[in-house]
């Protein structure tokens, strides 16, 4: 017997997150970096140095959007 996901109460907003370029720029840096293992070594500096930016920049803002979620009671109903 399969259970229905948790429906939120009504008047609670469901939170997504907005529009974001940081996928494709992470996806640029490690194709950049991986063609640098076969171009030469200042592509692999330059998109380790692009990937490993926008991994620190994504998590800052998910942590970020996190802290500006509202808190709610942590109770599972």
């Amino acid at each position: 017997m399969s259970r229905d996901p948790e429906i939120p109460p009504v008047g609670e907003e469901i939170h997504l997150p907005g529009g974001s370029i940081q996928p494709l720029l992470l996806t640029i840096g490690i194709t950049v970096a991986l063609l640098g293992v076969t171009l030469g070594l200042p592509l692999v500096i330059a998109g380790g140095i692009l990937t490993l930016w926008v991994i620190i920049r994504w998590v800052a803002d998910t942590r970020r959007d996190i802290a500006e979620l509202p808190l709610h009671d942590s109770e599972h109903h």
